[in-house]
């Protein structure tokens, strides 16, 4: 699949790059595409909720009533989970939500990904970005020049580019990767994908 090569103002550089068949147009695997957001989430979340137990609120530990002849239920200390203030029942405690993927069906999944994103013609090729200075407007004006200004795009970097990423810290829409970071959750949850040129070879060489 070949795509042109644009330029920041959104003209056509007269050069083209070519995405790897084994990469942008493979049989899609929605399952594995399930699993590998499944386990992004899942990595996001810290795991550190608790509840106190019984054992563990403050209160006293002496039996409220007598044991038989109230005509009530028999209760023990004001920490039981029945009473206010009490301890919480089967409460959620720390712990660590990751799984493990084996490697061969998250490359797979990303792959799906990509080829989804290139049968929607979501992706858009550009030249390299060079920036002298950190400028939000620079970027602003780059996203309406290749008409994803209204989209939530995801730019793809083939190394880092300091100046380009701290512009973007400011625009909610657009947000940008390294290519060797590139991962499921970010290419699916994206409209536009804007791949800077180098950035593909990357990507073919990672998952190809």
């Amino acid at each position: 699949m070949e795509l042109a090569v644009l330029n920041t103002q959104g003209k056509e550089t007269g050069r083209k790059v070519v995405l790897s068949d084994a990469v942008f147009g493979v049989e899609a695997n929605d399952h594995a595409i399930y699993l590998d957001v499944k386990q992004f989430l899942a990595d996001q979340r810290q795991g550190t909720h608790k509840s106190k137990q019984r054992n563990e609120v403050a209160g006293s530990t002496r039996k409220l009533k007598r044991q038989k002849g109230t005509g009530g239920a028999r209760c023990g200390s004001i920490k039981s989970p029945l009473f206010p203030g009490g301890g919480r029942v089967f409460g959620p405690v720390p712990r660590d939500y990751s799984f493990k993927l084996n490697k061969k069906l998250k490359q797979l999944a990303r792959r799906s990904a990509l080829t989804y994103k290139a049968q929607a013609g979501a992706i858009t090729v550009i030249e390299s970005l060079t920036m002298e200075a950190p400028k939000t407007k620079t970027v602003v004006a780059l996203a309406k020049a290749l008409n994803v200004e209204q989209k939530k795009v995801l730019v793809v970097l083939p190394e880092g580019n300091a100046n380009f990423q701290l512009s973007c810290r400011n625009i909610p829409s657009v947000k940008p990767i390294l290519a060797q970071n590139l991962n499921t959750y970010e290419v699916m949850n994206a409209s536009a994908l804007v791949l800077v040129e180098g950035a593909e070879q990357v990507i073919n060489v990672m998952l190809a």
